[in-house]
């Protein structure tokens, strides 16, 4: 799919027009065309790495972390944080590595900043495609690893748990294998490819604001504004490792000293990486943002670092509070679950649809206070306007991604203490080593959660980043310019409502197709459990690979509808409206049509993200805590109204939610590449 949407932007590009800084610069439609089709695969390519480095470390290290757990808890624990943290650095690496490789290769072969060649303050604007790149696969790779695992999961769950009595990850579920694959598919692979997306579209967006903002102020040397986001993630793969090695194993001699919580640990080094952030944060915006033009500006672009940094730090604190079952949340939750299926289906919407405000109150206190900072730097253009205000936003995003690499270890160790948990169980080890996983998995859950809710807060910061180097793009092509949005003329009015009903239509799509899926694996597992009665007293072996096979197959099968609207619905919506334009006299109505349609998808997008993530997680959460003992316990008939629950929110937080953010971020880099057949 990635090369035939390379055939249609290479098509676009070569009949397309050509900007006047372009055509200054000497760039014709072919290089920039072959430019573009390049960066796009290269992005593409890299993010089917990232996912595949993060599913090879994890299917090697959740046997270690199974065997570790025999000896100690906390050594199972710091194998499981390196092993994600291993895997983490490799991602966020081959980000930065990724954006160098392209900008130093152009630079050198452009000739740039030489004698009628391209200004290195436009350089950025090519490198469009490749966050393009990145984020289509990351899509396809969330939604197809989403459908695996939900599937496979929904259906071991209600057959194995609810039907047949028997315990989570037991070797006599057909459907076992398929779950501990899918969480490898959809937590490793996927989030993997996620962030990898996430971190190259906010590098990419803050290096073309940079360039942008160092152009119109007329500052000498604008290197330092353009490679600043590179600098800030190399630091942060030395600050992520510090992080992650700072957790360390004590051998103890007997199996349960006494089972340390492994969040607070994990909150420890989380600390320490945060510490170590906002110091590395300061000498770089101190070395690489300094300008005579306006010496303090330096300090409030630090100040916006702070801003993004306390932004996660206080996502990551909200998602928790609302996933973990230490808190009120979700203890209310497993209350309801007493009075039944339904009480508790409602308490779980409930919680979901109240979590979305106090995240929604902190990006926004981010945006508005960062743009100030940036606004009031005392950075001017040649009028006297103030223009630092985007790129303060900008800084604000690289902040709050500072510490992606710890956060991407927190968020791989999730599926890897799951696997441990599987083996553990189909192993038949002592209860005693279950315990160990089982706390491992609930908090991987907790951790799993939290890197969900750090993805939507960075993809609403970035994709506000990308909106506006769509503007700025539009306004280039258009040779006028397009500074706002009017919702007020009906038209434009009409793209924001599509905008709102494709979020609405791609997540009942994902649902739907998770279901679809979970139905013919609970007709299979049926079917074995009839076919072979000898599975329950383990006389005959289940045909495991029939499960597998299922949703591999059902998972690519079920994926392109989705993400072909995904794709489709701009780049049509913008067509149309650009016609109807060209014949009522308004040469501009596609492109801002297309600009409403992203705005009320990005605000649709974030809301519903945090809705289906924080009920789902919470929904999990509310089984775990009933199945250690609470409540009636494991068996009893408030845990099986919890399996409901559970199972509802299973394609929620793992399909449609985290399909979501990657959904937004292609929507606006999607626009910015294909602005041109928009005017």
């Amino acid at each position: 799919m990635a090369l035939l949407l390379a055939l249609v932007i290479l098509f676009i590009y070569l009949f397309r027009n050509t900007t006047p800084q372009q055509e200054s610069s000497g760039l014709g439609r072919s290089t920039s065309a072959y430019i573009t089709v390049a960066a796009f695969l290269l992005g593409a390519l890299c993010s089917g790495i990232a996912g595949y480095v993060g599913m090879w470390v994890s299917v090697r290290a959740n046997v270690r972390v199974s065997s570790a757990a025999r000896r100690s808890a906390r050594e199972a624990l710091q194998i499981a944080v390196r092993a994600g943290g291993f895997s983490a650095l490799v991602v966020v690496g081959m980000a930065v590595i990724g954006i160098a490789i392209l900008y130093a290769t152009f630079y050198v072969w452009l000739g740039v900043d030489s004698q009628g060649s391209m200004k290195v303050t436009d350089l950025p604007l090519l490198l469009v495609g490749y966050g393009f790149g990145a984020s289509f696969v990351a899509l396809f790779a969330q939604l197809g690893g989403g459908i695996y695992t939900k599937a496979a999961d929904v259906g071991a769950d209600l057959v194995g748990k609810v039907e047949q009595g028997i315990p989570e990850d037991d070797p006599r579920n057909p459907a076992v294998i398929a779950d501990l694959v899918g969480d490898n598919v959809g937590d490793c692979a996927a989030r993997g490819a996620d962030l990898f997306e996430s971190i190259a579209a906010e590098i990419i967006s803050a290096m073309i604001l940079g360039g942008t903002m160092a152009r119109h102020c007329k500052i000498e040397d604008p290197s330092g504004f353009i490679l600043f986001p590179l600098v800030i993630h190399s630091f942060d793969l030395v600050i992520s490792s510090v992080g992650i090695l700072s957790i360390r194993g004590k051998r103890d001699s007997s199996l349960k000293s006494s089972i340390e919580d492994p969040m607070a640990i994990l909150q420890k080094g989380y600390s320490l990486t945060i510490v170590l952030s906002v110091l590395t944060f300061g000498l770089s915006t101190r070395w690489l943002l300094y300008t005579e033009r306006a010496p303090s500006a330096w300090f409030n672009f630090a100040l916006c670092g702070l801003v993004g940094i306390i932004t996660a730090y206080a996502f990551v604190w909200i998602t928790k509070y609302y996933t973990d079952y230490k808190h009120e949340p979700v203890r209310t939750l497993a209350l309801a679950s007493t009075t039944g299926h339904g009480t508790n289906i409602i308490a779980g919407v409930s919680l979901g649809l109240e979590s979305t405000a106090l995240p929604v109150l902190v990006i926004s206190l981010s945006i508005v206070s960062a743009f100030w900072l940036g606004h009031t730097s005392g950075l001017v253009d040649e009028d006297g306007n103030p223009t630092g205000g985007l790129f303060g936003t900008a800084v604000a995003t690289m902040g709050m991604l500072s510490t992606a690499a710890y956060i991407l270890t927190m968020d791989m160790f999730g599926p890897i203490a799951d696997n441990a948990g599987g083996i553990v169980e189909m192993s038949q080890q002592p209860e005693s080593v279950r315990e160990i996983t089982d706390v491992l998995d609930a908090v991987g859950n907790t951790t799993k959660a939290t890197t969900k809710g750090f993805a939507i807060g960075s993809a609403a910061l970035a994709s506000f980043l990308l909106f506006s180097a769509y503007m700025d793009e539009v306004a280039a092509f258009a040779q006028e310019p397009f500074k706002q949005v009017d919702i007020a003329i009906p038209e434009v009015f009409v793209g924001g409502l599509l905008g709102s009903m494709l979020i609405f239509l791609f997540s009942a799509w994902a649902c739907a197709a998770v279901g679809r899926t979970a139905q013919e694996v609970v007709n299979e597992v049926r079917r074995q459990f009839i076919e072979r009665p000898g599975i329950m007293d383990y006389k005959e072996k289940p045909d495991y690979g029939r499960c597998v096979a299922i949703v591999a197959s059902a998972s690519l099968r079920e994926m392109i509808k989705p993400g072909a609207l995904a794709i489709v619905s701009p780049i049509a919506v913008g067509f149309l409206f650009r016609i109807l334009g060209y014949y009522t006299g308004h040469p501009l109505l596609g492109a801002k049509v297309v600009a409403a349609m992203l705005m009320f998808a990005t605000v649709s997008g974030i809301l519903m993200a945090l809705f289906l993530n924080t009920a789902g997680g919470a929904w999990d959460n509310a089984k775990k805590y009933i199945e250690t003992g609470a409540l009636g316990g494991k068996g009893s008939e408030c845990h099986k109204a919890a399996v409901t629950g559970d199972t509802v929110g299973d394609p929620f937080k793992d399909t449609a939610g985290p399909s979501l953010h990657v959904l937004i971020k292609m929507l606006a880099t999607i626009t910015l590449v294909m602005a041109p057949i928009f005017l």
